[in-house]
């Protein structure tokens, strides 16, 4: 059985192999190799605060250097109307709005790496705001928009095995030997990690010195948010010793700007993570789970006091795991991503615990995997704006539509 497979596998081969060296007769009609590069899909769906525009990534595959090219589109949601933001040149991608709307922050390969930049709109000029060594990520404005957030990875040596021997001038000598004492030492798509640690930083809106906020031989995991008076930032990590050795272990933390005193605000073993502080600064929401050694655990969504007492879970009675918490303007609830017999949805779960759907039929990034996941954000006056696609189709612009929550 299996030499017949193989031999059906063979001719099968030969004859895609002939049919592709004869010249076309007509157009295909069935999905070939090259059509890859001709698929464009939306990203990061980043509904401005008024609700009135919705900026996202288009993404698309560029056949000359077989590499992924991004560029930020802004979409009206009145009419539909598509209009590309000129960042320049390069990849553009993270757009992120400032509180008032009117810039937009962005990182950008127009100067040949990822950089952190800033648009103004009612201008259209742009500018670099940082010289960073390092891609940021996690970007975050802070309440008064004054001030941009992210993490990036902070670079260090790395170990070695003694001093290396200094090579004469004009030598031409072998790579230097590369020693890896990491648990977690390369990735999917990234290979072989540079040394180093995510930390997080800051700088000015309009340009300036970045200022490191947080230190260590540990990463901090993300997930900025900004407390609503500005004058601290919440995020999550592991800042135990053996952090390497306990992958599902993280903890929220809060670091204050005006002395970078960190403080850890959860203390649970299992996942505490992506915090968000509600609007009026009392209370912080996250998502996580209690390890209790077994294989799968559902994520839920918590809720606890600003100095980390009184913690709840809000999705207990929902038998899904959720993703990506959004806090409502009002305060009085938040948003969530899960899915749902393969189908990823947005809700909306009040402080009580009542979980309501307001989209179904979110798609994600991955081209091998289009039947899930995907991305959203919320507007002041509560319109949500989400990616959608379908098991034949990449997610689609623009942004795909809009859901009301509840006044």
């Amino acid at each position: 059985m299996i030499r017949t497979t193989l031999l059906a596998g063979a001719a099968l081969l030969f004859s895609a192999t002939a049919a592709l060296a004869a010249p076309a007769e007509g157009p295909a009609r069935t999905f070939q190799p090259r059509d890859l590069f001709g698929l464009e899909q939306a990203q990061d769906p980043q509904i401005r605060p008024d609700g009135a525009v919705v900026a996202y990534v288009r993404s698309s595959e560029d056949i000359m250097t077989d590499s992924a090219h991004k560029a930020i589109w802004l979409v009206d949601v009145a009419s539909g109307a598509q209009t590309p933001v000129n960042t320049g040149g390069g990849s553009a991608f993270t757009p992120r709005w400032s509180p008032d709307g009117k810039r937009l922050a962005y990182v950008s390969t127009a100067d040949g790496r990822p950089q952190l930049y800033v648009l103004w709109l009612a201008t259209g000029a742009s500018a670099r705001v940082a010289q960073l060594p390092e891609s940021p990520g996690d970007l975050a404005w802070s309440p008064d928009g004054r001030t941009l957030a992210f993490s990036m990875l902070t670079l260090d040596e790395g170990a070695s095995l003694g001093a290396p021997l200094a090579k004469p001038e004009g030598a031409k000598w072998a790579d230097p030997l590369k020693v890896i004492n990491t648990v977690t030492y390369r990735a999917d798509g990234e290979g072989y990690l540079k040394p180093g640690f995510d930390h997080l930083y800051t700088v000015s809106a309009e340009g300036g010195a970045t200022r490191q906020l947080t230190f260590g031989a540990y990463n901090e995991d993300g997930g900025l948010s900004w407390a609503p008076d500005g004058r601290s930032i919440v995020f999550s990590g592991n800042r135990d010793k053996a952090w390497a050795l306990q992958p599902t272990e993280s903890d929220v933390f809060e670091v204050r700007l005006a002395d970078g005193v960190v403080t850890k605000l959860t203390d649970r073993f299992g996942a505490n993570g992506n915090p968000q502080v509600s609007p009026r600064g009392d209370k912080i929401a996250y998502l996580g789970f209690a390890d209790r050694h077994r294989g799968y655990e559902d994520i839920r969504l918590y809720v606890m006091d600003r100095d980390g007492k009184n913690v709840r879970s809000l999705t207990e009675g929902l038998d899904r795991a959720v993703g990506s918490p959004r806090w409502a303007a009002d305060g009085r609830s938040l948003f969530v991503q899960y899915d749902d017999h393969g189908v990823a949805k947005v809700a909306q779960v009040s402080l009580d615990g009542h979980v309501r759907d307001l989209a179904s039929g979110m798609s994600g990034e991955e081209l091998d995997r289009p039947y899930t996941g995907g991305q959203y954000s919320v507007a002041a006056n509560g319109t949500v704006a989400f990616t959608q696609g379908a098991r034949t189709s990449p997610a689609t612009w623009p942004w795909s539509g809009t859901g009301r929550s509840a006044a």
